[in-house]
């Protein structure tokens, strides 16, 4: 671990992950990068460039990805992996973390999260605000789970997969890859292509 993290994206996003740093108290310094030249400071921290610039801090910083689409998520935190920066996972103090749970890097778990016993969550996910992950879950790669989404026990979510605000997932489903679940929605049986889902059961909305 570094001295130094840098969160990409000083946005909303990026704002309740630099929150999070700052509560972890576990680096001197905490800057972003942006894209976006109109963002001069956020949540009161510098901004000390673009994107592109993170290679040129590759052994004086941690990394962090904070930006909410799963797709540019992953494409950005893979090209810092390949390259050899370190991106490391950020777990608010108020979440509750069970035992034998895994989270891998680039990973972000908002406060008032509770993540039960022998779930694994993979690489870059957001676990939301106040989201509630059950037992022998299993989370892929670059998956958002939105605030307020409720699990049951032995589920799975296939990779990049978004659930919206509010929805709840019965126990021992499954959720392909690329999936969206809309808000409030109720999933009660496996979900086996990609696509958006509605509902309450959820129903495909489009093809």
């Amino acid at each position: 671990m570094k001295d130094k993290l840098i969160i990409i994206g000083a946005s909303g996003h990026g704002k309740v992950v630099a929150d999070i740093a700052i509560k972890m108290n576990k680096w001197q310094s905490i800057v972003f990068l942006d894209d976006d030249e109109s963002i001069k400071t956020s949540l009161g921290l510098e901004i000390i460039g673009k994107t592109e610039d993170a290679f040129t801090y590759k052994y004086e910083a941690d990394f962090f990805v904070a930006i909410g689409n799963n797709e540019i998520r992953e494409n950005i935190q893979e090209k810092f992996i390949e390259r050899g920066l370190n991106v490391v996972s950020l777990i608010h103090p108020e979440a509750v973390i069970g035992t034998d749970v895994e989270i891998d890097i680039g990973t972000a778990i908002m406060g008032g999260t509770v993540i039960n016993n022998s779930t694994k969550i993979g690489k870059g996910c957001i676990v939301n605000t106040s989201a509630s992950l059950d037992h022998d879950n299993a989370i892929e790669d670059y998956v958002h789970i939105s605030p307020g989404v409720r699990t049951a026990g032995s589920l799975s979510i296939g990779k990049g997969t978004w659930l919206g605000i509010g929805s709840i997932l019965s126990n021992n489903v499954k959720i392909c890859s690329g999936c969206k679940v809309g808000a409030g929605a109720v999933v009660v049986k496996d979900i086996t292509e990609p696509g958006t889902y509605v509902g309450v059961p959820v129903r495909r909305v489009d093809r």
